[in-house]
């Protein structure tokens, strides 16, 4: 385990999900499905990762002043998170309607609420955290001037800047300058990048290609065939381990939350993405997006079966 401190800047959000046989087409009804209600939001998620994971985590987000935000920080506490810095907003908290089907796609809809009120001056209001930070991972549920400012202080600061770039927007090219470790999946990083990715030597390119932005290092997510870690020269595959998948709610969430832990205890950036595979691979195997996110103790059985990837671990050539 590490003391190193975590910071997770970005949304909270109300989860109400559907799962059903399929997903509805427009102006279709799909009857049968089974209800939960549970926390999520891509920065809520990661920052429960990263604590049910071991790591030191204080998160920073704005909730409404509801009970859907008291909610949301009695249950942060739970976690274990400093929740102490967390912001209180006119608006109404954040919430996202889910449907998955029976194979575990998903589509979401989101009503950004006290998320979309997350200002510059907000992230000044925190930036001594953002200072004391080892590791700040970011991304892009709450507005991307606010997203810019927590990167730009954090990065000035010393400390290693992560992003996950979902949902994909634009951004300011300035922003990929305090950038240390860039998370797409493989459709971001072709948005990004402008290079169309259909196999791993494309994939490398457009690493190269984020490289040119200021950049350093890209690990693209591949769903279930892993992940390619690539600082534009070359990659490293790290193969996903096979699972029934049942909802991949909160999968990349879980993968960004575990590589952060990983990197704060000191391991290599191959070994972090192995454990951050090994995470990910459960939370696909349960519905919902918190509670599907696993604890260390459930991730230990597997690490044996995590580590014999590293006879399968592909180093892609130069491009």
């Amino acid at each position: 385990m590490s003391n190193k401190r975590i910071v997770v800047i970005g949304s909270s959000n109300t989860d109400m999900t559907i799962k059903g046989d399929k997903l509805p087409a427009p102006g279709e009804t799909v009857a049968g499905g089974i209800f939960y209600m549970g926390p999520g939001g891509k920065g809520a998620n990661q920052a429960v990762a990263a604590s049910r994971l071991g790591g030191d985590v204080t998160l920073v987000c704005k909730v409404g002043r509801d009970l859907f935000g008291d909610n949301a920080i009695k249950g942060y506490e739970r976690e274990g998170i400093d929740t102490s810095r967390i912001l209180r907003s006119g608006e109404a908290s954040g919430t996202a309607l889910i449907l998955v089907d029976a194979g575990g796609e998903n589509c979401i809809s989101v009503a950004s609420g006290a998320n979309g009120d997350f200002t510059e001056a907000d992230v000044d209001s925190v930036a001594d955290v953002l200072r004391g930070a080892d590791y700040v991972l970011l991304q892009l549920e709450i507005p991307i001037p606010s997203v810019l400012r927590a990167a730009k202080i954090a990065h000035e600061a010393g400390a290693v800047v992560l992003l996950n770039p979902a949902p994909a927007t634009a951004l300011p090219e300035e922003l990929f300058r305090y950038v240390d470790i860039f998370i797409p999946n493989e459709t971001e990083l072709s948005a990004f990048s402008g290079v169309q990715i259909e196999s791993t030597d494309d994939a490398v390119r457009a690493a190269a290609a984020m490289a040119g932005k200021g950049v350093g290092r890209v690990i693209v997510t591949l769903g279930s065939k892993g992940s390619l870690i690539t600082d534009g020269t070359g990659g490293t595959f790290v193969p996903a381990k096979k699972v029934q998948a049942v909802d991949a709610t909160a999968a990349g969430d879980t993968y960004c939350g575990a590589l952060c832990v990983a990197l704060s205890e000191g391991k290599s950036m191959e070994d972090a993405a192995r454990f951050a595979t090994a995470a990910s691979a459960i939370t696909v195997q349960r519905v919902g997006a918190q509670n599907s996110i696993p604890h260390r103790s459930e991730l230990e059985p597997v690490q044996s079966q995590a580590v014999s990837f590293n006879t399968e671990s592909t180093i892609f050539a130069t491009v």
